[in-house]
């Protein structure tokens, strides 16, 4: 389904009903790197509709040449919240830049968002705590039969880099890659544009959502040590810290994960 916006158009899809539980996937791929693995968790679990989104520039989104930055891309998703939604309370769920845009949205529309779960989500801070990558298991076979492109991806993002993860990047994320707006997302828009102009949460000591923060000890992208900040400024807020789990640690530890946020959702 596609919900036209000022500055393009929003593509998503609906599953279940209920309490509407909005799903941000990270950059350079689309809502189904998403659906793939919170799609069982619900299979015996009611009360949510889930809204998978494309984000803007990625999937079947569509964006306009006005859109130059994460306040533009927050600014197509705040809309189409308020065109789908309206005044309802919702729930939200974003993994990496989703997750910074799902901080975005909280920010905007606290009054109407009843829980928040990040995923190994990037945060407003520029300078990071992050490890050094580590390699846990690489298979150089299933590796050298992949294109240069899909091998640099999921090399960048794996740290466990076997068959069976390969088999999941192939399935869930790399399809959505294949459907990104490159021109955007490689284009300069990073360097100035990528931070919010308010930093999320600034203007309040404290907000009252239940809050799970997910993360992956290996993570070499977006760390583990630097949320401290967002434990304090949510008191009803979880951590959680997964052993040998990179950035995708929603492939490489996927039961412990499904089994957090299934918890999480009850």
């Amino acid at each position: 389904m596609l919900c036209t916006v000022k500055s393009g158009s929003i593509h998503y899809e609906m599953m279940g009903e209920g309490m509407p539980l909005i799903l941000l996937h990270s950059m350079g791929t689309d809502h189904r790197s998403m659906k793939a693995w919170l799609e069982p968790i619900f299979n015996n679990k009611r009360g949510y509709q889930r809204v998978y989104v494309d984000l803007p520039a990625h999937g079947h989104s569509k964006i306009d040449s006005t859109v130059k930055s994460t306040d533009d891309i927050l600014s197509n998703l705040v809309e189409f919240i308020d065109i789908m939604f309206s005044n309802k309370d919702f729930a939200l769920l974003g993994s990496s830049y989703g997750g910074y845009l799902a901080q975005g949205i909280v920010h905007i529309k606290r009054n109407h968002v009843k829980k928040l779960l990040l995923l190994a989500p990037a945060i407003h801070r520029k300078e990071r705590n992050i490890p050094e990558k580590v390699i846990l298991e690489k298979n150089h076979a299933v590796l050298h039969a992949l294109d240069a492109d899909t091998r640099a991806a999921f090399e960048t993002l794996m740290i466990c880099q076997n068959e069976e993860n390969l088999k999941c990047f192939l399935e869930e994320v790399q399809p959505g890659r294949r459907l990104a707006n490159r021109n955007f997302l490689t284009s300069d828009w990073r360097v100035e544009g990528y931070f919010l102009s308010q930093e999320p949460f600034s203007d309040v000591s404290c907000l009252p959502q239940e809050v799970l923060l997910i993360l992956g000890k290996q993570d070499h992208i977006c760390g583990y040590q630097d949320y401290e900040f967002l434990l304090d400024k949510f008191p009803h807020s979880n951590r959680v810290i997964v052993n040998h789990a990179g950035h995708m640690l929603h492939i490489e530890q996927r039961k412990t994960v499904q089994q957090l946020v299934g918890d999480w959702f009850l």
